[in-house]
């Protein structure tokens, strides 16, 4: 940059000066106004120096992992039943039914199960047979479970435990005071259990909208064993209600069939000699039991389940069942699932 000085004599001329003054302050304020541009630009491109730009669809932030028991299952049912068949065998009519059942997943495949259930009659007439001459009796029942299921994609495999208690005693709280017997256990020993447990395996294999079940369930208490199984197929009509048919089937061995004492003598008009050497079958075929359910999903949680069921003692359970062989009864469950 050129410098201006006055000669000390100061004769110049004073409007050249004034001109080449002004000309001069104006490429400087030009060199300046470049200057800070530049510096400027230099400025933001060090700010963003490294930094790549950002993506016009960012991926999602990946949540936390939960805790083991976000990922619990309960499910809360109450049901009502105008008969109450187990396994083939009747126990009681009017039998209400609560029940909560937890499942609480231990890997991917593998399943901790528990649960318990409160089972008692409203009321419990017996007119048939007329040996029976008790007018009505009380039964309950509380159970408890706990299980594993290890889920293999073709199949569920499960192992359980399961202990019912019987505040009536097994067989109510009157008993059956058939011919021969006497007190509460009606001369049987087996009609005066309190409590039995049990040891279980189970197989499910879904097959499209086909269930297919085995089980086989060792009792303790009695020294027993049963074999079941079932099918039910899924028929979707609209998307909040369905159609479940059902059948099930067992067979036993030495499971609570009595003792061939005289209460077993003649139970719905079957002599004992009926069945050949004046004893009833210890072992075979229980029952069959064939059901239509109607599933209707009332919420995203809740689900009201009427059904109506035949059932069919087979030797091993018609000598017990104080009841007719061929029964058809009804029954509704409310199930909540949380």
């Amino acid at each position: 940059m050129e410098s201006v000085c006055l000669p000390a004599g100061g004769n110049l001329n004073t409007n050249k000066l004034n001109s080449t003054n002004i000309m001069k302050l104006n490429r400087l304020n030009s060199i300046m106004a470049k200057s800070v541009a530049t510096l400027a630009a230099c400025t933001a491109l060090n700010a963003t120096a490294g930094t790549a730009p950002a993506p016009k669809n960012p991926a999602p932030i990946e949540p936390a992992p939960t805790a083991l028991f976000d990922s619990i299952g309960a499910t809360l049912d109450a049901a009502y039943d105008s008969r109450y068949y187990f396994r083939g065998l009747w126990f009681a009519d009017n039998i209400v039914t609560t029940a909560l059942n937890v499942s609480i997943p231990l890997t991917d495949k593998l399943t901790w199960g528990v649960g318990a259930a409160y089972i008692s009659t409203v009321e419990t007439p017996i007119n048939n047979p007329t040996n029976l001459n008790r007018n009505s009796f009380d039964y309950s029942e509380i159970d408890v479970l706990t299980s594993l299921s290890y889920n293999a994609g073709w199949a569920k495999f499960g192992v359980q435990y399961q202990y019912y208690f019987y505040p009536d005693t097994y067989s109510g709280s009157n008993g059956l005071n058939a011919a021969g017997g006497n007190g509460i256990n009606g001369g049987d020993p087996e009609f005066g259990i309190l409590g039995n447990s049990e040891l279980g395996f189970t197989v499910a294999i879904p097959v499209g909208n086909l269930n297919l079940g085995l089980g086989y369930f060792y009792d303790f208490t009695v020294g027993g064993s049963y074999f079941q199984a079932s099918a039910d197929y899924t028929i979707a009509v609209t998307d909040w209600l369905s159609i479940v048919p059902a059948i099930q089937t067992g067979y036993g061995i030495d499971y609570y069939t009595g003792h061939n004492t005289a209460v077993l003598a003649n139970l719905n008009g079957q002599a004992a000699n009926g069945f050949g050497g004046g004893n009833f079958p210890t072992s075979g075929f229980t029952h069959l039991l064939v059901s239509v359910a109607a599933p209707v999903k009332l919420t995203k949680s809740a689900t009201f389940t009427p059904y109506v069921a035949w059932n069919h003692g087979f030797d091993l359970r018609s000598s017990l069942n104080a009841t007719t062989h061929n029964e058809v009864f009804w029954g509704a469950k409310l199930s909540l699932a949380f």
